[in-house]
């Protein structure tokens, strides 16, 4: 539609998970407005996060360091890790501030028709984190669809001959949700999981 690197950029941006074409177009119609300096700026940016930012070697979340601040906390319970699908789910449970263990972060989730199998996650590190025997409760914080819920099975499947304890995050309803809304299956897990108004 565009000729030469305004299309580029549109097409470039497209790409970006989230953005539409027509997100696209807006976002490289306010880079071409707005002040070359801030253009360098978020460049830079981006060139700074490519050439420093890695993953942890222990669990595979985002750090800049060898180990993320998770891992190199020595409060942290050794015993407990919690497996998540990516390292912006580390975020999320971290601000509930419930979680004192450590994580195990996947890298995806099982996805037969992305063709992602458990040989493109982080599985077999999983596997060797737990071989020392320091672990003994593994909690599954797999997204709650259809990918999620057989990463999770898949693990569960795995585990279990091992003699550790294996949860799974309680899904249900949402605070300030209406019951005439819910699904099918998010009202079969808030009856699943539904506890004692006494606890």
């Amino acid at each position: 539609m565009y000729e030469g690197v305004v299309q580029d950029l549109i097409d470039e941006l497209g790409r970006l998970p989230g953005v539409g074409p027509k997100g696209a177009q807006r976002i490289a119609f306010h880079i071409l407005a707005s002040d070359a300096v801030d253009v360098h700026r978020l460049a830079a940016v981006l060139d700074e996060v490519k050439a420093k930012v890695r993953f942890c070697t222990i669990c595979g979340n985002v750090t800049e360091d060898e180990l993320c601040k998770v891992c190199r906390d020595p409060r942290r319970d050794l015993t407990v890790v919690c497996v998540v699908e990516e390292p912006k789910d580390v975020v999320a449970v971290e601000r509930t501030r419930e979680f004192r263990g450590r994580y195990h972060v996947l890298g995806g989730a099982i996805s037969p028709i992305e063709g992602i199998g458990p040989e493109q996650l982080r599985i077999r590190e999983l596997m060797v984190r737990l071989a020392d025997g320091t672990i003994a409760e593994v909690i599954l914080a797999t997204d709650p669809n259809l990918e999620g819920e057989a990463t999770a099975t898949y693990l569960t499947r795995l585990l279990r001959p091992m003699g550790l304890r294996v949860t799974r995050l309680a899904s249900g309803l949402p605070v300030g949700g209406d019951l005439e809304y819910a699904d099918e299956v998010t009202l079969g897990r808030a009856f699943e999981g539904r506890r004692s108004v006494d606890e």
